[in-house]
């Protein structure tokens, strides 16, 4: 069986121990690849150093509010690269605010999912967007 690629951009250690520790709770073999900004993403992306092996991941979890480059720039590269655009980008982020929403549907990301303050919720979601996006979905490119 063939690994699912997960690609997580975010600056927050303990949202990335969070999700690696949901992850590996599921039975789903995946891999999961980090970044911690949206340049260092979009290197990842592209194959450039140091990221020349690295696979095109089958999601990208999305983190808005990052140094560097944040999210959002992020995401309008994203969807703007022939290459990358059919990756599914899943925005998960501690904003609320009603314009971000509105500004990552309209660069079209597939979904927006607010962190939860709580260990246990934030674990739930993490487990949900790996189950509904990796187990149900038709993914590009996935037999």
């Amino acid at each position: 069986m063939k690994a699912i690629d997960i690609l997580m951009v975010e600056d927050n250690p303990g949202d990335i121990e969070l999700a690696r520790i949901a992850l590996e709770e599921n039975r789903l073999y995946n891999r999961l690849f980090v970044a911690e900004n949206g340049l260092e993403a979009l290197r990842f992306l592209r194959n450039e150093e140091p990221y020349l092996k690295v696979p095109l991941p089958d999601i990208i979890l999305l983190d808005l509010n990052m140094p560097v480059m944040d999210g959002r720039e992020a995401l309008k590269e994203i969807k703007s690269d022939p290459r990358l655009r059919m990756i599914p980008v899943v925005i998960l982020t501690t904003s609320q605010a009603e314009e971000d929403v509105l500004r990552s549907y309209n660069l079209h990301a597939n979904c927006y999912i607010s962190k939860p303050i709580d260990f246990s919720q934030f674990i739930k979601v993490v487990k949900s967007i790996e189950n509904f996006w990796l187990s149900i979905v038709k993914l590009p490119g996935k037999h």
